[in-house]
């Protein structure tokens, strides 16, 4: 499992699939995203700019992103 630590309010999907780096570029980010490979809370999301908050479950590709709130 990967921790991530929001900064912000949200993160858009494809952003925060690159900060993770489990994809190569913004780009491949947003691909796969589109191409309904990558989870949220369980459910396949395939909005780019979907906003990822504190407390969100991101999969893909055997990772699973776990993302909390910064202190």
């Amino acid at each position: 499992m990967i921790e991530f630590i929001l900064k912000s309010e949200t993160i858009e999907l494809c952003r925060l699939l690159k900060a993770v780096n489990v994809v190569a570029s913004g780009a491949q980010g947003k691909e796969v995203v589109s191409e309904g490979w990558v989870e949220v809370d369980g459910q396949i999301e395939t909005r780019k700019r979907c906003q990822i908050r504190a407390g969100q479950t991101v999969s893909f590709n055997g990772e699973t992103i776990h993302v909390s709130l910064a202190d």
